[in-house]
């Protein structure tokens, strides 16, 4: 009875993995059509023939090298002053005592239910003042220091021994030592699952981009693909090829990651 189950359940979790996969998968398919067999009635998964016309209109015409360029310094950029900020944050708010560090928690874990569209208007006017506006330091810049980000990293090094620090100290080390050698190795996981994590949402990111970007040389992938919808007409055929290639980089990332994150992800909230 055990064993019915057991197969019972492999072949529901096999279905419901096709009907996720399959719009990806038409997606990609579809990319390798030409125009006669993307507006086909009715429609084939497969391409009568395989082309890549569209992928050569996207990186030419488009100028898409430009944008995928902007987008991979936006996002690597972006992830790694947010690596290296929360962690520091994060180690500050477990490790150290100081007067009002609770409460300096609450404010940080009182921001995750602020939607983005009440502080965007402040955000945008300082980064007008600072003469970020129509620069990708304005878009990298403001996400730098996430509370998500603060607040993982701080649960998960609650678990880490004090007695490590003590010990390190006692031999001698000092507090940034600490940081570089003990913290920041012990924290793989978890920083793996924020690395993850913060280059889906800035490659991703639409909204924020649109608001500080004017310049159409410094469009990021997302602002891009929206030039591929116009008002009367639409080139799929380009849209479906650089939607296929944005998926590229967000895949290589979670595989290089993916040990660490389901531990990063058990780990990160299992002591308070």
């Amino acid at each position: 009875m055990k064993t019915k189950s057991q197969v019972l359940l492999y072949v529901m979790l096999i279905l419901l993995t096709i009907v996720f996969i399959f719009p990806v998968l038409w997606v990609v398919l579809s990319s390798f059509k030409d125009k006669t067999d993307l507006y086909q009635w009715p429609p084939a998964i497969f391409p009568s023939h395989f082309t890549l016309e569209n992928y050569e209109i996207a990186f030419n015409k488009g100028k898409f090298g430009t944008y995928f360029l902007n987008s991979i310094f936006v996002t690597v950029t972006s992830t790694l002053l947010m690596l290296l900020i929360n962690s520091m944050a994060g180690f500050a708010l477990a490790k150290y005592r100081f007067k009002g560090d609770s409460i300096l928690l609450a404010g940080f874990i009182s921001t995750l239910m602020i939607p983005l569209e009440v502080i965007m208007i402040p955000i945008f006017k300082v980064i007008s003042m600072l003469g970020l506006f129509n620069s990708l330091w304005g878009i990298i810049i403001p996400p730098a220091a996430t509370p998500t980000g603060v607040f993982l990293i701080r649960q998960y090094l609650l678990s880490v021994p004090d007695e490590l620090l003590e010990a390190a100290r006692i031999d001698g080390a000092g507090e940034w030592k600490i940081y570089w050698k003990i913290i920041l190795p012990l924290s793989k996981p978890v920083l793996s699952v924020l690395a993850i994590f913060s280059f889906m949402w800035r490659w991703d990111d639409f909204l924020w981009p649109l608001i500080v970007i004017s310049d159409p040389r410094k469009y990021t992938i997302q602002l891009a693909l929206s030039n591929f919808m116009g008002e009367y007409n639409v080139d799929w055929g380009s849209l479906l090829a650089m939607s296929v290639v944005t998926m590229i980089p967000v895949l290589a990332v979670f595989i290089s990651f993916q040990r660490y994150f389901v531990k990063g992800m058990v780990t990160s909230g299992m002591k308070g």
